[in-house]
């Protein structure tokens, strides 16, 4: 009867992990996290600025709505394209998305 308490308190005394040990968990999950979404979501970022940042006239681009326009006027903030014929249209210069890729490029 006396000896289950006294095995016990020895197995829970011994069992303190240390802080080290503590915070070794949260280390590795903001490492894995740092490598699978902050650092290819910060390269992403800096490509697409990268593209909006050499837009010119004449330029067919696609915008993150599906608009698919040719660049007749560029701003610091707006890009005008020509969707038609007398129809232009004024959207955020980071809205641009893409260039769309033509059937005999590949």
């Amino acid at each position: 009867m006396f000896i289950n308490y006294a095995y016990a308190q020895a197995a829970g005394e011994a069992a303190q992990p240390s802080t080290f040990e503590m915070l070794l968990p949260i280390i590795m999950i903001f490492g894995i996290m740092y490598l699978l979404v902050i650092r290819p979501q910060t390269k992403r970022m800096k490509a697409h600025q990268s593209f909006v940042g050499g837009l010119k006239k004449g330029d067919e681009v696609l915008t993150s709505g599906g608009i698919l326009g040719t660049i007749v006027g560029l701003t610091n903030e707006y890009v005008t394209l020509q969707v038609a014929d007398d129809v232009n249209l004024r959207v955020v210069r980071s809205q641009v998305t893409a260039t769309p890729k033509r059937e005999n490029e590949k």
